[in-house]
């Protein structure tokens, strides 16, 4: 009974920490708040963002109000055409001993933001992927831990295509939403402008330590789920695909390649942190539509007669659930 105790007042002071977060962060970020509160869910969620959206709406201002109110030593990596694997995990040199020694690159950190990702190679975006699935880089055979907590955001232009590369799925699989960002309303960006074009100057606090933010990420995993719930999502994932037995018209007529089982993961994962943040102590099948998706968006590949139609991702996911 102790212990059940304890860990109901661990997630009552996750939902007071999220909210003091979000308010903090929402200081400086005008007109964003599910955008906040989804990559803030994907922290404690122990995943990685992905933001599309085009350039002025925030997306790097986001990422560094959230490194300063976390308390997070934060890096940012600039991707550009001809950036190398090394620029990001860094290299061995001779030192004067005559002796090699591993220079870290910028990925040794806590918080890291790809800034225009697709503007890179696939052979230095996949620079990403084993510190992205094992928090850890290997170089010259020699495997390094990489500091915990560990989230990259990366940002992407979604108008843009020439000079950019499209993001190889592996990748894309690494990220457990995919966000995107529109443009602010109308009172919004009256705000936005009044802020940022007089001399005023927003104080930030840090709300939470490192340390903090992985024990709340351990309190996540023990939050109890329902078997109604597992069902649920993995059935909902299953929908994707057009070979499944749960396959639905509409997956048959419009998609090419569903989600795979990364996805019923990060739907239960980050169900699970949806619900503890609106302060309920176990989650239900409204909390898995709630992140669903972000989740799904970038793992159902549509095929031509979708997009003859005009039927988007959101749409089919919509009428999935």
């Amino acid at each position: 009974m102790e212990n059940f105790k304890n860990e109901v007042e661990a997630v009552d002071a996750l939902r007071i920490a999220y909210k003091q977060l979000h308010d903090e962060v929402c200081k400086v970020v005008i007109g964003q708040e599910d955008v906040v509160k989804e990559v803030l869910i994907s922290i404690f969620s122990k995943g990685h963002c992905l933001l599309v959206g085009v350039p002025g709406l925030a997306k790097t201002l986001l990422v560094n109000t959230i490194s300063q109110v976390l308390g997070l030593h934060y890096n940012r990596i600039q991707f550009t055409p001809d950036l190398m694997p090394s620029d990001i995990v860094g290299s061995e040199i001779l030192d004067d001993t005559k002796k090699f020694k591993f220079i870290k690159g910028p990925i040794f950190a806590n918080f890291i933001l790809a800034d225009e990702i697709n503007r890179t190679p696939p052979k230095t975006q996949a620079a990403l992927l084993e510190a992205m699935q094992e928090n850890a880089v290997t170089i010259a055979g020699v495997r390094y831990t990489l500091d915990s907590p560990f989230f990259v955001l990366a940002t992407q232009n979604p108008i843009e295509q020439e000079g950019t590369y499209p993001l190889p799925e592996a990748q894309l699989d690494r990220f457990m939403f995919n966000i995107w960002v529109d443009y602010p309303s109308y009172k919004d960006e009256i705000t936005i402008v009044k802020n940022t074009t007089s001399n005023k100057v927003t104080t930030l606090k840090q709300v939470l330590t490192a340390e903090q933010i992985i024990e709340f990420q351990n309190v996540i995993k023990k939050v109890p789920v329902n078997d109604s719930v597992y069902e649920y999502a993995v059935k909902l994932v299953a929908k994707t695909r057009k070979n499944s037995e749960f396959a639905t018209e509409i997956t048959k007529k419009y998609i090419s390649w569903g989600a795979g089982p990364r996805a019923s993961q990060y739907l239960i994962i980050g169900a699970k942190t949806h619900a503890v943040l609106a302060g309920k102590y176990s989650p239900d099948i409204e909390d898995v539509k709630a992140v669903a998706l972000p989740i799904l968006r970038h793992r159902i590949i549509r095929n031509y007669k979708a997009e003859a139609e005009g039927m988007t991702v959101e749409k089919i996911i919509e009428a999935l659930y």
